[in-house]
């Protein structure tokens, strides 16, 4: 297949890189082996690779092999590797006070609190700090549920926030099935995903309005009453970055206006520049009553999450406790690294250069792999937020990979990828094209060349 990408920008697979110690590498990975319990995986199944030493868009493995990192790590490396702002703020930070309780006031933390408060929608201005997306999530909630006085959590199927035991039971995929005991108040609904729709709608249109009609009978249902809080990922991350149909959110916010349900915004993953704004509900005009956020607020340099509060919830806790804290909410070291990243962020122009590269580059060249590429059922996606669904067949729309699991296809393009010099986010059937929302064009355009690449041996799978 003819590509419109420069193939001559590949990026070199051996670029030796001066803190990589090959000595030093192979005795992680020993260590690692021999004590490290990894996440989401069978343990003796585990090969992973040692990652030695990063900068910008690039990782190095413990050979001194590079990389150029489309996955952001896990979508959180928005401003990419080792950004020397951000570093220095963090030794800055550390030097000066590493660590305080969450009851002091600290600088560090009341300037990451402004900042953010400054870009989130209407007024969500107080801001309560977690170590992470998941307790961020589970915050909002039980701050739902405090406010209401009401129990039941609404969540979409193919959706995801979080790990731990309510936030694993919030989310819509099959990582919940292991831990859900149906006892955590969670009932989940159809979001639209015309694509593979629950509805047989056949336009956008009818998705959506579908969609909310179907959302409101279960409201009826389940007794508007008994429901605290409806949670969305803004645009859903691993499940898919299955963009939301026009007037969607809207009507969900609407729903939950006329059924006092407060709505949870996700934007854990979609946040701080990733979808070419601040926050993904700004292309939906849409004021949620608690935002999470995570990931992309210090680019995951150290661990920090939080959640966005409205007026009306926060006085709820005006004279009466908050249930709830963290001995690390706060950090003055994650929060620096906030503050450092959200002033580069502006400073350099990220959050409109990730809505160029999706727009101008990424977008386009998705476009295209969709024509010439018959594994390609369909692109989605924002900014520097995309997915590229693989199927066998595009008038079946069968997925190259079974919902929930991997397969021998998937797995030979995920080795393609690694083989050419490109770390992929894959999930199920798809391929995410998430790279820091700072990459440069040349690096971009690179890592698409490999992925063109990569599709022409997954059109070998397909009819």
């Amino acid at each position: 297949m003819t590509s419109t990408l420069d193939s001559g920008l590949l990026p070199a697979r051996t670029e030796p890189h001066p803190d990589v110690d090959s000595a030093a590498a192979r005795r992680a990975y020993e260590l690692d082996r021999k004590h490290v319990f990894h996440s989401w995986s069978a343990q003796d199944l585990l090969d992973p690779m040692v990652i030695s030493a990063a900068e910008g868009s690039y990782v190095w493995d413990g050979e001194g092999t590079r990389y150029l990192d489309f996955s952001s790590q896990l979508v959180n490396t928005n401003i990419g590797h080792q950004h020397p702002a951000v570093v220095a703020a963090i030794a800055a930070q550390a030097a000066k006070l590493c660590t305080i309780a969450p009851s002091y006031a600290n600088e560090a933390r009341s300037e990451a609190a402004r900042l953010i408060a400054e870009r989130t929608p209407g007024e969500l201005n107080k801001i309560f700090f977690t170590n992470g997306g998941a307790d961020a999530n589970e915050h909002a909630v039980r701050m739902a549920r405090l406010h209401t006085g009401r129990k039941k959590v609404l969540s979409a199927y193919r959706s995801y926030h979080g790990g731990t035991h309510l936030a694993v039971n919030i989310t819509g995929d099959p990582r919940r099935w292991a831990s859900d005991t149906a006892s955590t108040g969670t009932v989940h609904f159809f979001p639209p995903y015309l694509y593979r729709t629950a509805f047989h709608s056949t336009t956008e249109a009818e998705e959506s309005q579908r969609a909310l009609e179907h959302l409101e009978q279960l409201i009826v249902f389940e007794g508007a009453a008994t429901i605290a809080a409806l949670i969305l990922e803004t645009i859903p991350g691993s499940a898919g970055i299955y963009v939301p149909p026009a007037g969607y959110l809207q009507g969900v916010r609407e729903l939950c206006t006329k059924y006092g349900i407060m709505f949870i915004a996700d934007e854990v993953m979609a946040g701080f520049g990733r979808t070419g704004k601040w926050f993904a509900v700004e292309h939906f005009d849409v004021v949620p009553d608690l935002l999470t956020f995570a990931k992309g607020v210090n680019s995951g340099y150290v661990p920090l999450g939080g959640v966005a509060i409205s007026p009306e919830i926060a006085a709820t806790f005006g004279t009466k406790p908050y249930p709830g804290g963290l001995t690390y909410s706060g950090h003055p070291l994650a929060t620096a690294a906030a503050v450092a990243t959200i002033n580069t962020m502006e400073r350099e122009g990220v959050v409109d250069h990730a809505a160029f590269l999706g727009n101008d580059i990424i977008g386009p060249a998705l476009a295209d792999f969709a024509i010439r590429h018959k594994s390609v059922g369909e692109v989605r996606g924002k900014g520097v937020f995309w997915a590229i669904e693989l199927v066998k067949d595009r008038e079946t729309r069968e997925p190259l990979a079974p919902y929930g699991a991997s397969s021998p296809e998937m797995n030979q393009l995920i080795a393609a990828c690694k083989s050419r010099g490109l770390i992929p986010f894959a999930n199920f059937n798809r391929i995410h094209v998430v790279p820091p929302c700072n990459i440069s064009v040349e690096e971009l355009k690179a890592g698409l060349a490999i992925l063109d690449e990569v599709l022409d041996i997954a059109d070998g799978f397909a009819a």
